[in-house]
């Protein structure tokens, strides 16, 4: 009888201690979403995560020229609340299943807490939960174990990705726009350019706003006010059609700031918008009611014409997601010439598609989008991978953003030093690129800028 007590005593005191046993201060108390904004008036999800240590913020960005191989952003579909654009499930998948899964979990194992809510989806796409709802979960869960750690987010992210050398970026900032980003004629979606000259970051903007702000002055001389609108990005979208015009109008810029040789042009075509899968071939006047149709091998000439006459460092997306071919010959043609070619909708930050390109030899550069996998642990795995190839990695931003800096400790953790997220202006932009400048700040004489790829073009 005795032992049997005991039994139930022992049981119930474990019961008991567990029930008043404070959560440990690393552990997660709670997950909280909500529906916020983004840049372009459209809801996206923001994530509150809670430890004993404090309470950790991450909210999601949205493209808007997305490949077709992204893991999916989940929307409601419900026409009746922002044209069906409402991210209210996926804050239900937060509030819901994925809190559940995480509550009482240490925040300082990036990949097993990401690896829960990869399993609680089961889908390779995240179509169950939705890519926006598990990236907000684990960007706020990297910041948490930063903060755990005490360490600035960048170092930790260096820590968990293993990054030897850890550099500021240099920033290719988008200042002309054309694509789905503009109305204009134009059919490339950006125009870069890129302050690969500078000593140091904080000098990178510097050169890069005066450039800016004379281009601005150009413009507004050649084609009126209206020309110096900004887009989404805080691009310009000047009513020029050859695509040809905005390099030399960059050329000019970049001379009346007084940098020819300091600042390159980085180009992002986003050729999959007007490429005509039934002709297969490319549009160059998709925007208009006369196309102007040309083959891959047309447009790859093109592009080497460009690059000829103009300081061309970076050519991203320079042909549809599915016509590898063409991607390999320009990959090819231009590794001589020192210019990068770089997979976004082609890769997707997806480690099967990189290492298909890698295969085939068709980019020697990745664009980094944590929003087009959907996790912390998959977007460092991938610019593992690509690193790992010899290629070069740009972190980017989406053309839809929010007031989360991520990416700019993302990019100095991983010491990729490339970046662009967007002009020198509109705030959702300038935030990523002045919580870069603290972070330089803070490296003092550690700090190290560029991107070695870039500084052969010097």
């Amino acid at each position: 009888f005795r032992p049997s007590i005991n039994r139930k005593t022992r049981s119930l005191c474990k019961k008991v201690c567990r029930k008043s046993r404070p959560m440990s201060d690393f552990t997660i108390q709670s997950v909280k979403a909500r529906e916020i904004l983004d840049s372009r008036g459209n809801p996206t999800v923001e994530c509150d995560l809670t430890c004993a240590h404090g309470m950790f913020r991450s909210a999601v960005p949205s493209g808007a020229s997305t490949g077709i191989y992204e893991a999916l952003e989940l929307r409601d579909g419900d026409k009746s609340r922002y044209l069906g654009k409402g991210v209210l499930q996926v804050v239900e998948n937060i509030n819901g299943p994925i809190q559940k899964a995480l509550v009482g979990k240490d925040v300082r194992d990036q990949a097993a807490l990401d690896k829960v809510m990869l399993d609680l989806d089961g889908t390779s796409s995240k179509k169950k939960l939705g890519a926006n709802a598990v990236l907000a979960v684990s960007m706020a869960i990297c910041r948490a174990g930063a903060a755990a750690e005490k360490k600035p987010l960048y170092q930790y992210i260096a820590g968990i990705a293993g990054t030897k050398q850890i550099r500021l970026p240099v920033p290719c900032l988008n200042v002309i726009n054309g694509g789905k980003h503009a109305g204009n004629a134009l059919a490339p979606q950006e125009y870069m350019i890129a302050p690969v000259g500078a000593a140091n970051f904080k000098e990178a903007m510097r050169m890069g706003c005066e450039v800016y702000h004379n281009l601005k002055a150009i413009l507004k001389k050649k084609y009126g006010i209206d020309s110096v609108n900004v887009g989404d990005e805080g691009g310009f979208a000047p009513p020029v059609k050859d695509a040809s015009q905005p390099l030399e109008l960059l050329k000019e810029a970049i001379e009346a700031a007084g940098y020819t040789g300091k600042i390159k042009i980085c180009m992002d075509c986003a050729a999959s918008e007007f490429y005509k899968e039934d002709k297969q071939q490319y549009d160059l006047a998709f925007k208009s009611d006369t196309p102007n149709l040309i083959s891959g091998q047309a447009l790859c000439d093109l592009y080497a014409e460009w690059a000829k006459n103009s300081p061309i460092v970076s050519i991203e997306d320079p042909f549809d997601q599915d016509d590898w071919d063409s991607w390999t010959k320009l990959t090819t043609l231009m590794k001589s010439k020192g210019v990068q070619i770089v997979g976004d909708d082609l890769t997707v930050t997806n480690t099967e598609r990189i290492q298909s390109a890698i295969d085939k030899g068709s980019c020697s550069s990745l664009l980094l989008k944590v929003n087009q996998i959907g996790s912390v642990t998959e977007a460092i795995n991938a610019a593992k991978m690509a690193h790992g190839a010899g290629w070069t990695v740009m972190v980017s931003h989406r053309s839809g953003e929010t007031e989360d800096t991520f990416i700019a400790d993302l990019v100095v953790g991983l010491g990729t030093g490339q970046i662009k997220s967007g002009a020198p202006c509109r705030g959702e932009r300038t935030c990523k690129y002045n919580q870069l400048l603290r972070i330089e700040e803070e490296l003092g004489g550690d700090a190290i800028y560029g991107s070695e790829q870039f500084n052969k073009s010097l």
